[in-house]
């Protein structure tokens, strides 16, 4: 493509396929891999370099990784096994004789003549002067990675990682004049920033690691900022429109309602409670974050705001990340709200036909006061009379565009967002930049705490002893397959196994099995099955994770528990202890490292979900806190939530001062920003979100 053609035209706007070398079956194979547009390519950032740069001998650690150049000495030899072979050759590179070894590559013993050049990168072993051979090229066939570093990405599929490496150059000769700088020129200079193309640029072919470091400096800073800039500008255009749903329930209305509770409210939903009402009152859209511990009650103030909006003359949406929390919540609502007339109406992918439609007609009428659902919520066809406030449970499970449109179904109604993964809230608040932070930490009275044991393999038969024991009393049990890297077929082969196993174990009682690969309407009857008590151990992978009530599940068991998160166990954990009887959590595994055994004496030490996730945050480091499956957090290309918070508060105090400078919203110096918020949709027209 002439760069001519492109000077009116942005990086995002140009296929990936106009990339010299991209076929169409390579264009539909990026896709996967979230790559449409050339912007997006560039932006695919590797996450570590292979280090090819020559090094003598002499200077090489034993154990180490290195790259050298060398001389073929002696004659290879060849010993095959099989299939398999081991090639062998003594090679000379400086004054050193050392032989050098290939597996599986018999091929190359026809190109190993002696004297011949040839440039090895390998495993150095001191002791028997010997190179295990990773890479190999002959410096007089022209291409070589000798003496750079090579970026390494994340591929899989068809798509290599040379192949990607040759694309990513290609993308970078063809259109790398046009990566246009976006940060305003202070903040370049305050942090001593790369500028733009050269960053992406050297991101992906650094001269060395200093070189990287910076190319990374500037691009985690960028990230960060426009995150921030974003949640910041979402913030002060809220707080400056003051059109948003004014609600008009009176005290004596919520008294009433609360009255109506089986069970008598936590100070901290009481406190909670008021934090919500004051804003729903409030000219202002409410946007406010509701996080607390696996069953601190959350499901209860979400009704209270519910039941304020219906009587404030407005309806009322629930949206949740599966069906059968749907099903649950629309239950448990109903039986609530009954004694007050208010109906509740439940949306998901299943419920269709002549069903649905009448759902939809009542719901357009206003015949519905509050609907739940999944994603079935955010469809075309759904309108509301009058939406005044709108609840997402598990919010990370839906992107920021699904809420929007959710949102976009009334005119600037309230928004309440619940999470059950407890953030340290020095996170919370910079995380949630545009939202006002409520916490619910402590729990409804009556519900017990969890006995959490940790336990060896060894000690299976106690443990089967202990599901035996519980089943018999008429209780009920989950049995959580470990994870096998991120493989979903391993995952339900192995859930499939133990499944296999139970069934041995426990001929007389009924055995249920849950996975990611069933389809939507299996897992439901899995779970109806289980909830019902018609099968009384449910053997399932990390699906469970979220969700449903099953109080008469007493016994939770983790297999090679540490696979898992801290998080992730302490979300498993709340599964059970959600009725009467006394709930137990057995976590069964043999860490190796000293992280994992202290991962299970956390569990067994609290079950307080904010100590567990600040304690997760200290092991973890700069990892992973927010794995992607269990965070309220956005995933980021380059920056790293932990690693990077000092970078993270930093863009968040300066585009909070950016955003408050008149001369942002006017100065053509600040245009780049506001036409990359434009593109998010955050500025359309005037109209936020």
């Amino acid at each position: 493509m002439l760069a001519s053609e492109g000077l009116n035209m942005l990086l995002n706007e140009i296929p990936v396929k106009k990339v010299s070398g991209v076929s169409a079956l390579k264009e539909g194979e990026l896709h996967a891999f979230h790559i449409f547009t050339v912007n997006d390519l560039l932006e695919y950032y590797p996450f570590r370099y292979e280090d090819y740069r020559l090094r003598p001998l002499s200077e090489v650690q034993d154990g180490e990784k290195a790259t050298v150049q060398a001389k073929v000495f002696g004659v290879p030899v060849l010993q095959r096994y099989g299939k398999k072979s081991r090639l062998t050759c003594k090679m000379m590179a400086d004054d050193w004789m050392f032989s050098a070894t290939w597996f599986n590559r018999h091929f190359l013993k026809e190109q190993l003549t002696p004297g011949r050049e040839v440039t090895l990168t390998g495993k150095w072993d001191m002791r028997r002067m010997q190179l295990t051979v990773s890479d190999s090229e002959f410096p007089d066939q022209g291409v070589s990675r000798s003496g750079s570093l090579q970026p390494v990405y994340s591929v899989g599929g068809n798509i290599t990682q040379a192949w990607m490496r040759k694309t990513i150059k290609q993308a970078l000769m063809q259109y790398g004049e046009m990566i246009p700088e976006i940060l305003p020129q202070e903040l370049v200079q305050k942090y001593g920033l790369m500028a733009r193309s050269r960053a992406i640029q050297r991101i992906h072919q650094p001269v060395d690691n200093e070189e990287g470091q910076q190319a990374r400096r500037r691009m985690v800073y960028e990230e960060l900022f426009l995150f921030q800039l974003k949640l910041q500008v979402y913030r002060a255009m809220n707080q400056q429109r003051q059109d948003g749903v004014q609600h008009t329930v009176d005290n004596a209305t919520m008294r009433e309602f609360v009255r109506s509770l089986p069970f008598e409210l936590t100070d901290a939903q009481k406190k909670v409670e008021l934090e919500i009402l004051q804003d729903m009152r409030s000219p202002y859209c409410m946007n406010r974050l509701l996080q607390g511990d696996v069953g601190s009650g959350k499901t209860v103030v979400a009704a209270l705001a519910l039941y304020a909006a219906v009587k404030s003359g407005y309806q009322g949406a629930l949206m949740v990340p599966t069906e059968i929390l749907a099903e649950q919540h629309a239950r448990s609502l109903a039986k609530l709200f009954e004694p007050f007339g208010i109906m509740v109406g439940l949306l998901t992918g299943s419920i269709t036909g002549r069903k649905r439609k009448d759902l939809l007609a009542s719901l357009q009428m206003g015949l519905i006061d509050i609907v739940v659902g999944t994603h079935a919520l955010i469809q075309e066809d759904v309108f509301f009379r009058s939406l005044g406030l709108v609840v997402t449970d598990e919010q990370h499970r839906f992107g920021v565009n699904q809420r929007s449109i959710l949102r976009r179904k009334g005119y600037n109604p309230d928004v309440l967002t619940m999470t059950a993964t407890p953030i340290p809230r020095t996170l919370a608040i910079t995380a949630f930049g545009d939202m006002d932070v409520s916490t619910l930490s402590e729990r409804p009275a009556g519900r017990k705490p969890i006995s959490t044991y940790w336990v060896k393999h060894s000690m299976m038969d106690r443990v089967l002893g202990f599901i035996n024991r519980e089943i018999s009393q008429g209780r009920q049990a989950y049995l959580i397959c470990p994870l096998i890297e991120e493989s979903d077929k391993l995952d339900v082969q192995n859930a499939i196994d133990l499944f296999v196993s139970m069934q041995q174990a426990f001929p007389d009682f009924k055995v249920g099995l849950l996975h990611g690969r069933m389809t939507p309407a299996e897992k439901e009857e899995a779970m109806r099955l289980f909830y019902a008590n018609e099968t009384q151990l449910l053997v399932s992978t990390t699906v469970v994770e979220v969700g449903v009530d099953v109080p008469n599940a007493t016994l939770m068991i983790v297999m090679d528990a540490d696979r898992f998160g801290l998080s992730q166990l302490h979300q498993l954990r709340g599964r059970v202890g959600r009725g009467e009887h006394a709930s137990y959590c057995v976590l069964i595994a043999d860490p190796k490292s000293e992280v994992g055994q202290e991962r299970m004496r956390v569990m067994t030490e609290t079950d307080d979900g904010f100590e567990v996730a600040r304690r997760d945050l200290e092991l973890r480091g700069p990892g992973d806190f927010f794995g992607t499956k269990q965070s309220g957090v956005p995933e980021f290309r380059i920056a790293d939530m932990v690693s990077d918070f000092a970078v993270l508060e930093a863009a968040r105090d300066d585009a909070a001062a950016l955003v408050r400078e008149p001369a942002f919203w006017t100065s053509p110096a600040y245009l780049p920003l506001r036409e990359y918020l434009q593109r998010e949709q955050i500025l359309q027209g005037e109209l936020i979100d």
